[in-house]
């Protein structure tokens, strides 16, 4: 066989192809890269090991600088062939990749999540760094703090923090809630009341620093005879705050001016920390200023409010009772409800959703001056939001919005432990419009009066003198309304809000009618299908006749057998199943070592229990002793008989299965709880018919009446 040409010509190799046996090549690895520090080494204690660990932390320190300079090179030469590529290039590169090359992608702008910016406080800028930081290494240290509870920084709290500068520079207050949820805004309070600096805050607490000059400043609040707390410099001042808004409302004036006054004169005795600067106004944001413009002039802010600014007016403050109000006119316009409809109210709490919180209110009664700022704040906005306070026992808010809705005539959109909203109404007139349309109607009554003078003086001038006065028609004449308003006005609102309310019972009680009516119809057809199952199943079962050859005990064997199975232990539970084939069956597995069997059934009525010792009697073949009642039940002793013949098959063919009786027993409870439902749906609906028809007929005797009174009104006219 001639060779293969290339295997006739010298094996040549190069140099470096030549291979060595004494240094044999290495394959590429493609271990994890910092498998050098993970991986096991032996002899871990030796020097070996431990240069080891070097050379591979040093191949580590290659690879990474190695993967870095890659990186950069690979970018610039992507920019670069970016660059210098053409346009048909760039489709070849489109095709290729099955898309856009990265570099020709649309950019898509992705708005993340700003965070929140951090607050420069009032600490950082009036204290020196170092100060600042050693009070926060010692109230890091701090254990002991003043508690505050729902009702906000009280005077009683207030005085607490005091009490504590005494004895150090630093309080701690921890929060509750509601103002545990805005932490900004209790260090606002916090230092409004207490006239000191939050130098450090954790989770729900505060550390007040009381300042250089307020060792002096701070004085122990004096107790009064009944152990109360005396007023402290900030409870004057909500004192004052108070006689002012009362003038308020006695006077109908804006209140904002009134109360600058009155704190500009006391500035020199109250704490300056109480007073905001008045760069602070400028950096409030549009939303602050807004709902400071429309709760302006309304009452007094609430300071101590746990949410965002603006501050609501506090309604405790206004006064309870106003002289000379009453609930505002209220006129619909023409062809309109004034009742709204279910997407009006969704879209009315949507739009109230995000306003700010427009008064704050503790107290249920006495609200007349709450509901004249309510009605003020209608001129403006369409909702009012009202808050209820926090901490302050006794507060029911359905009390509140009742009265309120009963003195401003409102519509309630919403109402739980936290707000209550009211809508203004479509029937909601201002102030300006409403004694616009009050001298209209007057202005109105006074011309229907000079027209009524002039036609009688019309009717008094061609009057002879000779002859007597005719009766002159009162049709189209202003006496002749006012005499229909009066005669018969009242008795048609009366008849038409009678007839509605006829009108409105009688759908109800046929709606309710139909109601169950289909529900009986449903009854009926689950019945039937009930029934058809039971009756496929009593089908199935054949129960055997009683045997009329019986063998015959005398008494005395009957009372032996009786006492024989009174005292035996074991038992056979007859339960919901009745008598079924596994029943015989574990009757002849008693009889197979004893002559007397005792069956326990729980049935409560004494017949059923002679009709299941009848069948047990009848399907076993034995004699029955005796029923008796204990404590579990009826125990049924039967006797095997002296002739007993264990039978070859001991579960019988005409009864039925265990799962086959458990279902009839079902059926038969499902059938007797249906029945028992129809019964009562039927008493319903005859009940139901009978009040219809009570209703009809009152309808019917309305309208003739009504007809009658039409009558006699044609008549007189």
């Amino acid at each position: 066989m001639p060779t293969a040409p290339w295997m006739r010509s010298p094996i040549v190799l190069q140099p470096d192809e030549i291979i060595k046996p004494s240094k044999p090549k290495t394959k590429k690895s493609f271990k994890k890269i910092d498998k050098g520090l993970t991986a096991k080494e032996s002899g871990v204690r030796g020097k070996q090991a431990m240069k080891k660990i070097i050379e591979n932390i040093e191949k580590l320190r290659k690879d990474q600088i190695l993967d870095e300079t890659q990186k950069k090179d690979m970018e610039k030469f992507e920019f670069k062939g970016c660059f210098e590529e053409n346009g048909s290039h760039e489709e070849d590169l489109r095709g290729g990749f099955g898309g856009k090359v990265p570099w020709l992608r649309e950019e898509r702008f992705v708005f993340r999540r700003m965070k929140k910016e951090r607050m420069v406080t009032k600490a950082e800028t009036m204290l020196d760094g170092e100060l600042l930081e050693r009070l926060k290494d010692e109230a890091r240290k701090m254990r002991k703090w003043v508690k505050v509870k729902k009702a906000g920084v009280t005077e009683s709290v207030v005085f607490e923090i005091r009490l504590a500068w005494r004895r150090n520079e630093l309080a701690m207050v921890k929060f509750d809630v509601p103002l545990c949820r805005n932490m900004d805004r209790a260090r606002e309070i916090l230092e409004l009341k207490t006239g000191g600096l939050v130098i450090w805050t954790k989770k729900d607490a505060h550390v007040v620093y009381r300042g250089d000059g307020s060792k002096s400043s701070v004085k122990m609040c004096p107790r009064s005879a009944d152990d109360q707390e005396a007023p402290l410099s900030k409870s004057t001042h909500l004192h004052l705050e108070k006689k002012v808004n009362v003038s308020w409302i006695k006077s109908n004036t804006a209140t904002l001016d009134q109360n600058r006054s009155l704190k500009d004169g006391e500035q020199n005795s109250l704490p300056t920390s109480i007073f905001m600067d008045k760069n602070l106004r400028i950096d409030k944001s549009l939303y602050e200023r807004e709902g400071d413009r429309l709760l302006d002039g309304l009452g007094p802010r609430f300071v101590d409010w746990w949410m965002w600014k603006p501050l609501p007016v506090d309604g405790d403050l206004l006064p309870e009772v106003v002289p000379g109000f009453k609930p505002p006119f209220r006129l619909s316009p023409p062809d309109a409800r004034s009742k709204l409809t279910d997407d009006e109210l969704t879209y009315l709490r949507k739009l109230a959703h995000p306003l700010p919180t427009h008064f704050v209110l503790g107290r249920n009664r006495g609200l007349q001056g709450l509901a004249t700022a309510i009605l003020k704040l209608w001129e403006k906005s369409l909702v009012a939001k009202i808050a209820v306070k926090w901490g302050i026992p006794n507060t029911d808010n359905e009390q509140m919005a009742n009265e309120l809705k009963h003195l401003t005539g409102g519509v309630l959109l919403l109402r739980n432990k936290f707000l209550i909203i009211l809508y203004r109404g479509k029937d909601f007139l201002p102030c300006g419009v409403e004694n616009l349309i009050v001298e209209r109607e007057r202005e109105l009554q006074i011309c229907q009066n000079h027209e009524e003078g002039a036609r009688l003086k019309a009717i008094e001038t061609f009057h002879l003198p000779d002859e007597p006065l005719e009766k002159t028609r009162k049709s189209g004449t202003l006496s002749e309304f006012q005499n229909i308003q009066s005669d018969f006005g009242d008795l048609k609102m009366g008849n038409r809000e009678f007839e509605l309310q006829l009108e409105a019972e009688i759908e109800d009680l046929e709606r309710e009618l139909r109601k169950q009516e289909r529900k009986l119809f449903i009854l009926k057809i689950k019945i039937e299908k009930s029934a058809k199952e039971l009756s496929r199943l009593n089908s199935a079962w054949k129960p055997r006749e009683q045997d009329p050859d019986l063998e015959m005990i005398t008494e005395e064997e009957r009372q032996c057998l009786h006492k024989i199975g009174m005292k035996m232990n074991s038992n056979l539970l007859l339960g919901r199943r009745g008598v079924f084939d596994g029943v015989i069956e574990g009757l002849h597995q008693h009889w197979k070592y004893r002559e007397v069997a005792r069956v326990i059934t729980k049935q409560k009525l004494f017949a059923q229990v002679i009709y299941t010792a009848k069948s047990l009697v009848a399907e076993s073949g034995g004699i029955l002793i005796s029923v008796d009642k204990l404590k579990e039940g009826h125990a049924i002793i039967i006797y095997r008989g002296k002739n007993y013949r264990r039978p070859l098959k001991l579960m019988t063919q005409n009864l039925l299965s265990k799962r086959q009786a458990l279902r009839r027993s079902l059926e038969m409870q499902r059938l007797g709880s249906l029945k028992f439902f129809a019964y009562q749906r039927q008493r319903v609906i005859s009940n139901l018919k009978i009040k219809l028809a009570e209703l009809q007929e009152s309808r019917q005797k309305n309208m003739k009446i009504f007809a009658q009174t039409d009558v006699r009104h044609t008549d007189t006219s």
